[in-house]
Formats: structure tokens, C-alpha cells, sequence
């Protein structure tokens, strides 16, 4: 019987012009692989959160992208090019907080800007290169998060997550849970807790499932647990994941972050964003600025429910992110090394 690791987050069979994807949606009670090859079903896949996480839905952009240049009739380079950039605008609608999508999708068009005077060929070759490049970085980029942020981390501590980071939302490794899972193979012996995540579940469907499954000691908890659990001394460190940071370091994360920082300072417990530099936008000077994308109010009424649990009529605030202060957060861990406060200086140090 297959398990949860013989399956890809995301991969390209270029022979097949299909895209494989684990549909997270289904997960923890059933593992289906996913083969999308029209546009239509990738942007959905992504809106839908078939595929998750910021790193997973860059390289599934970058892939999409490459399948709609390899698929496109066009001879004349700069009707190509044109065409190519609205597929790009196109998946570009998918999804409007993770950073991810528009930071593949542009590095893609600009692979195929810059080469002008290629054929279109020499062009759609290029951009198949460029989408594998992005995937193969996303494994580097984790494996070098997980050594960083190893070094913030002792054997024997608990460590409090929130939604999903791990291997499920990137490709490989994942961010938040790459320290974690070399810190296993090392012999670490953490204790990782699980929020819940509500109102989607990432953290109770998909990272205890994923963690378990790798052998580590996983807890699940509400998300209204989390106080309580630190208060107890259980949690020696929170590891968030990002979706967008902002030039100052406020960090725009899956709903539930912010408060779970502001109790962690309460409680004296460091917490740490991890993410790839991809994620952060030095274009957005604040979190003030960040998009925050407003989900379906069926999520929280009725999805995981046999019956209705609230009242028919009743209004429903969703948003799938917030948005926690830089001050709240004690390191950034990058591929690149921990930045740590003051945040304008060491990201702008970054010279992204």
C-alpha cells in the first residue's frame, strides 16, 4: 500500500504535458494524485487549495506557465511572448496574498522577455528549464532553512507550529518543518504541537499527519489550546510559516499567527517565521499593505460539519491570513541565514 511519502506535493511530466499533484483536499483519509494539464484545472487546483503552501504554488505556477507556452500555436516570438504573459495574468487570479505565485510567474515571463530574438522553440525550451530550476532551488532552499534553523533549536524542546510549512507546501523538506525533520534524523527528540488551523485544518490534516508518519512525536490542539499549552512550559519555541513579508518585517500568515504570537511574547516563548527570501516583498513597505485574501463563509458554517452549525443568514468574516507585527517576531530564517531585528536593515541588507 502507498504511503503519504510516495506521493509528490507537486511534479511535471513534461512527456504527458500534465502536472502531478497530491490533492491536499482530501488528505488525511485519502491519497489521490492529481493529473492537470488544462489551465482552467490548475488555476482551480490552486484557489481551491488542491495545491498549498507559498513554495508549492510557485513551482506549480512556474510548471503551469511552462505547459501553456509548450501548448501555444504561436510562430512570431512576440505574439508568443504576448500570449505567454496572459497565461501569467491569468494564474496570476488564482490566489492574491502568497507572494510565491507572483514572484514564479514573473521570473518565468522575464525568462522569455529576456531571450528575445530566440525562436519560439529556443523559448518554450528555455521556460521548461527556468520551472525546473524553481522546483530544484525549492528543495536546496529548504534543506538550507532546516540548517539555520536548526541552530535556534535544542535537543528535547516542544515546539508549537500553526498550519502547514512542511514537506505538503513546498516540494521537498518543506520551511517550518525542515529544522524539524533533521533534528529527528539527528536524534533531537522534539515534541512538536499542532494547531488545529481552523477553519481549513492544514495543521491537524496535514502537518501531524505528515510528521507522524515521518516517526516524530506530534500533538494536535485547538487553536484556542495554544495559551493554555504555554502555559504549562510545554512549548519552548513557535515555528510559523510566511506567505508574504513585508519590507518591515510584519509577516502575513495563515489565520490564527497573529494571536499565537502575541501570546507567545506573553509567555517569553521566541517565535520564528521561516520562509524562503522569495516570499518577502520589499515592495510592500508594511503588513498594512499586504492583500488579504476572503474565503468562502461556507468554510467555516458548514464544510467539516454532517449538519449546518450556525444560523442560515448569519454573516461569516474569513479572511485566510493575518497579518502579526514585526515586533512580535524574534528571527526570520531564510536560506540565506536568521535575520533578526531590526528588520529594515537586515532585509534590506538581503539586497533583494
Amino acid at each position: 500500500m502507498k504511503q503519504l511519502a510516495d506521493y509528490p506535493t507537486v511534479a511535471l511530466d513534461d512527456a504527458a504535458s500534465e502536472i502531478l499533484m497530491l490533492d491536499q483536499t482530501l488528505l488525511p483519509g485519502e491519497l489521490k494524485l492529481l493529473r492537470l494539464s488544462k489551465q482552467e484545472d490548475i488555476w482551480e487546483a490552486i484557489n481551491v487549495l488542491r495545491v498549498r503552501g507559498a513554495p508549492a504554488i510557485g513551482v506549480t505556477a512556474a510548471y503551469a506557465l511552462y505547459l501553456a507556452a509548450k501548448a501555444c500555436p504561436e510562430e512570431d516570438p512576440a505574439a508568443f511572448e504576448a500570449a505567454v504573459q496572459k497565461a501569467a495574468d491569468y494564474l496570476a487570479t488564482s490566489r492574491p496574498t502568497a507572494v510565491n505565485l507572483f514572484w514564479a510567474l514573473d521570473r518565468m515571463t522575464r525568462a522569455a522577455k529576456g531571450n528575445r530574438g530566440r525562436s519560439v522553440q529556443e523559448l518554450k525550451a528555455l521556460l521548461h528549464e527556468e520551472a525546473v530550476a524553481i522546483n530544484d532551488e525549492n528543495t536546496q532552499m529548504c534543506l538550507a532553512i532546516g540548517e539555520h534553523g536548526l541552530t535556534l533549536l535544542k535537543p528535547g524542546m516542544g515546539l508549537l507550529t500553526h498550519c502547514n510549512a512542511g514537506r505538503l507546501g513546498t516540494v521537498e523538506y518543506g520551511t517550518v518543518t525542515a529544522p524539524m525533520y533533521l533534528g529527528h534524523e539527528r536524534g533531537y527528540g522534539f515534541r512538536v504541537f499542532c494547531d488545529e488551523t481552523r477553519p481549513l485544518l492544514q495543521g491537524a490534516r496535514l502537518t501531524a499527519f505528515e510528521l507522524s508518519a515521518a516517526g516524530l512525536d506530534a500533538t494536535v490542539l485547538c487553536d484556542n489550546m495554544s495559551s493554555a499549552l504555554m502555559q504549562t512550559g510545554q512549548v519552548d519555541a513557535v515555528l510559523v510559516g510566511c506567505d508574504r513579508v513585508a519590507a518591515n518585517g510584519d509577516t502575513a500568515n495563515k489565520i490564527g499567527t497573529s494571536l499565537l504570537a502575541i501570546a507567545a511574547n506573553h509567555y517569553g516563548v521566541p517565535v520564528y517565521v521561516l520562509g524562503p527570501t522569495s516570499t518577502i516583498d520589499v515592495k510592500t513597505p508594511t503588513g498594512k499593505e499586504i492583500p488579504i485574501e476572503q474565503r468562502p463563509g461556507e468554510e467555516v458554517t458548514e464544510l467539516w460539519y454532517e449538519k449546518r452549525m450556525a444560523p442560515e443568514g448569519v454573516g461569516v468574516f474569513n479572511p485566510a491570513f493575518d497579518v502579526t507585527p514585526a515586533g512580535l517576531i524574534s528571527g526570520i530564517v531564510t536560506e540565506r541565514g536568521v535575520l533578526r531585528p531590526p528588520y529594515t536593515e537586515s532585509i534590506a541588507a538581503l539586497g533583494l
